[in-house]
């Protein structure tokens, strides 16, 4: 089988995710509601996997914190205080 991003299955499992939800706001029908439940649990279950599967590798750290927004280290020396 052709390698495909998991992104592709995280797109169509938060897209069935999201119309049950409007499936039961809008009152449909039971077994409707249900069936895509039962299909919507099975969707996680490959996607979690294709996630965790995926061939992905980075060279950041848990010292990067987050790549978008970088932490940067600041040395605070306090002046004239005084402890008890």
């Amino acid at each position: 089988m052709k390698n495909t991003s998991p992104f592709l299955y995280i797109t169509i499992t938060t897209l069935l995710l999201i119309t049950i939800t409007i499936m039961c706001a809008m009152n449909f029908p039971f077994n409707w509601v249900f069936y895509l439940t039962v299909i919507g649990q099975f969707l996680v279950v490959i996607m979690v996997y294709k996630v965790l599967t995926d061939n992905y590798s980075t060279n950041k750290t848990f010292e990067d914190f987050y790549e978008d927004c970088p932490i940067k280290l600041m040395k605070i020396q306090a002046e004239n205080e005084k402890f008890r």
